[in-house]
């Protein structure tokens, strides 16, 4: 078992490396950094422009593989980079990789939980009231964009705080106003998480839900479940025994690479209540022309893809009995 998690390690770190490299060269390629300079005013002397750039290891006058060279041998260093303006790239990662986890932690493995209990409960219960029931709604949250669900929450609990004049609901940023009175803030904090969390646990048990629920109906009309049943064993150790135990197998992939990819996934969450996470992040160095920036966030996409592509093989392993005997 450690065997073949060590040499699938080194696969994924080999494929890291190569996408992380690739992305480097697309970035330095499209990215021009000089045009954040071009309407300053007072305009900047061409001469201090190329200055600055070059101290940043960010000069297109400097060939492209000197910059690469440069710029892995700072990495191997721990050394990230700079933006075109001086700020240090692993500071903002390390930054905003908390702000995301504080937002994501609760909502999103709730979420994911729930939405697994709601799916293979609504599998045993096929066309009746709550599986329908559960489907319209799972459908309706799945169709409608994550932005349009966290601008409604918003609405709503404006709408609560004018009619019970009070401030019960804080939802931009991560603090507000911190009150006298013992553990106000830990109070403010989680009144700013509270809106976020009720979205991302809606979004990610509706979607999970459906997942979980094909999986379930899938291993309740297999073989060996009919087989089980007609040798006596009770429906609700069938279930929990067979059909849940295979169905999680596949569930348990997806989750690894869910709960992996969560930090870049959740920028429309975070746009909308203005949390300064990874997804924000991200498309601000973009927009920015922030070369470095950008490829730390792959970098740092990627080593979450490479965790969850490792938790995928061990609990594939303990989840399926087969591949442990392999």
């Amino acid at each position: 078992m450690i065997g073949y998690v060590v040499k699938r390690l080194i696969n994924y770190l080999l494929l890291l490396f190569v996408a992380v490299s690739m992305t480097y060269f697309l970035a330095a390629s499209a990215m021009d950094p000089r045009k954040l300079f071009a309407l300053r005013q007072p305009p900047i002397p061409p001469e201090d422009i190329e200055a600055q750039l070059r101290q940043y290891n960010l000069s297109d006058q400097v060939p492209l593989w000197d910059r690469y060279t440069t710029w892995l041998t700072g990495v191997l260093h721990g050394n990230w980079g700079y933006s075109p303006f001086g700020v240090d790239v692993a500071e903002q990662i390390g930054i905003k990789m908390w702000v995301s986890l504080r937002l994501l932690l609760v909502g999103s493995l709730l979420g994911i939980v729930l939405g697994v209990a709601f799916g293979a409960w609504t599998a045993t219960r096929q066309y009746r009231l709550s599986d329908r029931t559960v489907t319209v709604i799972s459908l309706l949250l799945i169709s409608t964009p994550a932005f349009v669900i966290g601008y409604v929450t918003q609405i709503l609990a404006t709408r609560f705080n004018e009619v019970t004049g009070t401030r019960t609901f804080e939802f931009i940023g991560e603090t507000g106003e911190i009150g006298n009175y013992p553990l106000a803030d830990w109070v403010d904090r989680l009144q700013h998480l509270f809106l976020p969390t009720v979205v991302l646990l809606a979004l990610g048990a509706a979607s999970m839900s459906r997942i979980q629920r094909n999986l379930m109906l899938d291993s309740l009309g297999a073989d060996y479940v009919r087989t089980a049943r007609a040798k006596g064993l009770p429906r609700s150790k069938a279930i929990m025994k067979h059909a849940l135990r295979t169905a999680l197998i596949p569930t348990g992939t997806y989750v690894a690479f869910t709960v992996a990819t969560l930090f870049t996934g959740a920028t429309y969450t975070e746009r909308v209540f203005n949390f300064q996470g990874i997804g924000m992040y991200a498309v601000d160095t973009i927009t920015g022309y922030d070369i470095n920036g950008a490829v730390a966030v792959t970098a740092f996409a990627g080593v979450c893809v490479l965790v969850g592509a490792i938790l995928s093989d061990i609990m594939v392993a303990i989840l399926d009995p087969r591949v442990r005997l392999g």
